[in-house]
């Protein structure tokens, strides 16, 4: 087992009701700025919920972060802060707002251009310099109400770039799981694929002697599996929300990462693939994962079997036999989600698309990556062609 830091501040709130507890958990002396996306909480309740909970707050509001949160809309509500001198930002939304907040939290303080936060991928260790916030989280994917990393997209430049740092964990995440039955048959699916790649990117790699690791990736497998159609058909049921939610949540909340190796590449290149096409991103994922498993088999294949044989119950007459019928489940357990898994399937005009991202890769220095640094630009146009 490789060495480890685990640091996790995150007081998760979870269940029925408990976004009535903003009350406890937001400093009274804060002024505040509630930040959310498109509208989606006027119709779920939840804005009337925090709304309510806030009576007697200094709060102003922000509207308006998109899926794939833009940088040129961050920073308006960066200014916002910094002209009223907020103190406290309370995210109420998905992974984007979260993302969003996490971005402008970083940034109001922040001496330079704020766009290298992004480019230069700046992580913020000092609480000092940030703005603390808090989430009530909507919908389930991407594990943000519970870590430190954010995805942001530069629309000038068709950038979808990280940041992170341990200063920008929430102070609390509110998780109600009651919520998710308003969201829409597609983003359920989304965030079922969503969690279910955050896995495997930490899962997928090759044969290590982290034992429990590699059990506690499976069981969130397993239950995702389990749970993830039925939770998109039928959202009021508890007990398969509940567990959905939380497996989003256990996904990515840096513990299945501590102790081994992890890929990270099939999401590096599916934010090229949003940030050009405005394709959603759990469905960038389910395009370009399998086909990175099958170009990087010969080196993936001992872990690609022992996932088939734990998690989908294969069995056959060889290794390589068995991981390729895992590569074949995950296709089909993507369709069964709704995902269409060809990029010719979700965007026009794509035959340059490998020379685009490689291209881009280039400039950037990303020469190499993967959990053995063997997915080299080659690999990623192997990749991204076989994903057409």
């Amino acid at each position: 087992m490789l060495n480890f830091e685990l640091y996790n501040p995150v007081n998760y709130i979870f269940g029925k009701g408990q976004t009535e507890k903003l009350t406890t958990l937001v400093p009274k002396d804060a002024k505040i700025l509630v930040a959310y996306g498109g509208g989606s909480i006027f119709k779920n309740g939840v804005y009337d919920q925090v709304k309510t909970a806030l009576t007697g707050f200094d709060f102003i509001e922000f509207g308006g972060i998109e899926p794939n949160p833009r940088f040129e809309t961050l920073m308006k509500a960066v200014h916002i802060i910094r002209k009223q001198k907020i103190t406290f930002i309370l995210a109420v939304g998905g992974g984007s707002v979260i993302d969003g907040v996490k971005f402008i939290s970083a940034a109001v303080n922040f001496e330079g251009e704020e766009a290298d936060i992004l480019k230069k991928r700046i992580l913020f260790t000092d609480l000092s310099k940030v703005i603390p916030f808090g989430t009530v989280l909507t919908l389930p994917a991407t594990g943000s109400e519970m870590n430190s990393g954010a995805v942001v997209t530069i629309g000038a430049t068709q950038e979808k770039l990280t940041l992170g740092g341990s200063a920008l964990f929430p102070k609390f995440s509110i998780v109600d799981p009651t919520v998710i039955v308003s969201l829409p048959k597609r983003q359920l699916q989304n965030g079922v694929v969503d969690a279910f790649t955050h896995v495997m990117e930490q899962y997928m790699t090759y044969k290590h002697d982290a034992i429990l690791q590699d059990r506690l990736a499976e069981s969130i497998l397993q239950t995702l599996i389990e749970v993830g159609p039925s939770v998109v058909e039928n959202p009021s049921d508890y007990k398969l929300a509940s567990n959905f939610v939380w497996s989003a949540t256990m996904a990515l909340n840096g513990l299945i990462q501590k102790g081994v190796p992890s890929d990270w590449a099939t999401h590096m290149i599916g934010h090229e693939l949003t940030a050009l096409y405005e394709i959603d991103h759990a469905r960038t994922l389910a395009i370009i994962g399998p086909n990175l498993y099958k170009i990087m088999f010969e080196t993936k294949k001992e872990k690609l079997a022992q996932y088939g044989q734990r998690v989908w119950n294969l069995t056959g007459d060889s290794t390589d036999a068995i991981a390729h019928q895992a590569i074949e489940k995950t296709v089909e357990f993507f369709h069964t989600m709704g995902m269409k898994t060809k990029l010719s399937e979700n965007a026009e005009n794509y035959k340059e698309t490998a020379d685009f991202i490689v291209n881009r890769f280039k400039e950037r220095g990303w020469l190499a990556m993967g959990e053995k640094q063997n997915i080299t630009l080659e690999k990623v146009r192997e990749i991204v062609e076989m994903s057409y």
